[in-house]
C-alpha cells in the first residue's frame, strides 16, 4: 500500500512523554501529575504519554499507572490525547495493562517491543498483534531497540500496518532509511521518539514527535511543528537548531532524560519529584548546565517574540 494523502495524526501532533511525579517520599503524586499536565497543554501539547521511559514505567506498579491515566484524564479532559505505556516483556501482562489502560480512559497504548528475551521477528509481530486483538485501543509501537535489545524490523512494521488497530510508532530506531521505507509504504502515524530527529522526521511525512524536551520547553517544541505547518521552513530549522544545546544536555550528556528532566523541572519549581531507583538524582554541576540551556533558550524566545509584536 502507498500512502496518497496524510491521514490526521490519531493522537495529535506535540506529544509530551510525560515524568511521573512524585513525592519527596517518593509516592505516586497525584495532585502533581494533574498541575504539570495541564501546564502542559495550555502550552501546546496535544498529547501526553504517560508511563513511557520518561515515565518510569519500570519502576511504577500497575495501579499506579492506572491511577495516573485516571487522574490525568481528569485534569485535561477532552483538550488532549492521553496514551499510556502498557509494555512489558510478558505478552499476558502486557495484554493486562492493555485492559486496565483502557478501563481506566487512556485513548491509546503505547506497547514497547519485549525487552531482555530477545525475542525474533515473528514473535515480535505475534506479540503486538495478541495485544491489538485484545481490547478496543488503538496502538502505537515503541521501536526503541537501543533499551529492548531487538528491532521492529521495517518489513515487520509493514506487515503488522494491515491491523486496524496498529496506528502509530514512537520511532527511536535511529534508521532514517527504515522510517522512510515504512512510511512510504504504510500510512502508519510515525511520531519522531527522539528529540534531535523532531523536525526531521515531519519533514517528510511524520505525524509529530512524543517528546521528552516538552517537559520544559512545550511551546518551543510545538512551534517547529506550528511553522513548518505554516509554510515557514527556515524559522522551522531555525527553531530547531536553536533547541540543541538543550536537547544535546538533557538527552546526550550522559545522564537519563527522566533525571535531567526531572532535575530542570525541580529547578523551575514545578512538578517533578525525585527519580526511583535504580535511577539517580542529577548532581548540581549537571543541573547548573541544564539550567544555562534552558535560560540561553529562554531568552531566545523572548527577543524573537519581542521582534514579532513590533513588527506585526
Amino acid at each position: 500500500m502507498t500512502n496518497t494523502a496524510s491521514p490526521a495524526p490519531p493522537f495529535g501532533r506535540a506529544l509530551c512523554a510525560m515524568i511521573t511525579p512524585f513525592t519527596e517520599a517518593g509516592a505516586l503524586d497525584l495532585d502533581g501529575a494533574q498541575r504539570l499536565a495541564e501546564r502542559l497543554v495550555s502550552r501546546g501539547c496535544d498529547g501526553l504519554v504517560l508511563s513511557g521511559t520518561t515515565g518510569e514505567s519500570p519502576t511504577t506498579s500497575d495501579a499506579e499507572k492506572a491511577a495516573l491515566v485516571r487522574a490525568v484524564r481528569e485534569a485535561v479532559g477532552d483538550r488532549a490525547s492521553v496514551v499510556t505505556g502498557v509494555g512489558t516483556s510478558d505478552t499476558r501482562h502486557t495484554i493486562e495493562l492493555t485492559l486496565q489502560a483502557e478501563q481506566a480512559g487512556a485513548d491509546g497504548a503505547l506497547v514497547v517491543t519485549p525487552y531482555y528475551s530477545r525475542p525474533p521477528q515473528d514473535a515480535v509481530e505475534a506479540h503486538f498483534r495478541e495485544v491489538a486483538d485484545a481490547s478496543g485501543l488503538p496502538l502505537m509501537l515503541y521501536d526503541i531497540p537501543g533499551r529492548t535489545g531487538t528491532r521492529i524490523e521495517p518489513e515487520t512494521m509493514i506487515r503488522l500496518a494491515e491491523h486496524p488497530r496498529v496506528v502509530a510508532v514512537k520511532d527511536c530506531s535511529y534508521d532514517f532509511l527504515g522510517t522512510q521505507k515504512v512510511l512510504s509504504r504504510t500510512d502508519l502515524a510515525y511520531y519522531a521518539g527522539c528529540d534531535e530527529h523532531n523536525l526531521a522526521l515531519y519533514a517528510v511525512g511524520a505525524a509529530g514527535c512524543v517528546s521528552t524536551v516538552a517537559n520544559v520547553i512545550p511551546r518551543h517544541i510545538r512551534a517547529v511543528l506550528d511553522d513548518f505547518d505554516a509554510g515557514d521552513t527556515a524559522r522551522a530549522a531555525r527553531r530547531q537548531l536553536r533547541a540543541v544545546p538543550l536537547i544535546e544536555s538533557m538527552m546526550s550528556a550522559g545522564l537519563p532524560g527522566t533525571v535531567t528532566a526531572k532535575a530542570l523541572l525541580a529547578a523551575l519549581d514545578l512538578p517533578s519529584g525525585p527519580v526511583r531507583p535504580p535511577l539517580r538524582p542529577a548532581g548540581r554541576e549537571a543541573t547548573d548546565g541544564l539550567l544555562a540551556a534552558y535560560r540561553e533558550l529562554a531568552t531566545y524566545e523572548e527577543r524573537t517574540a519581542d521582534e514579532r509584536h513590533l513588527s506585526a
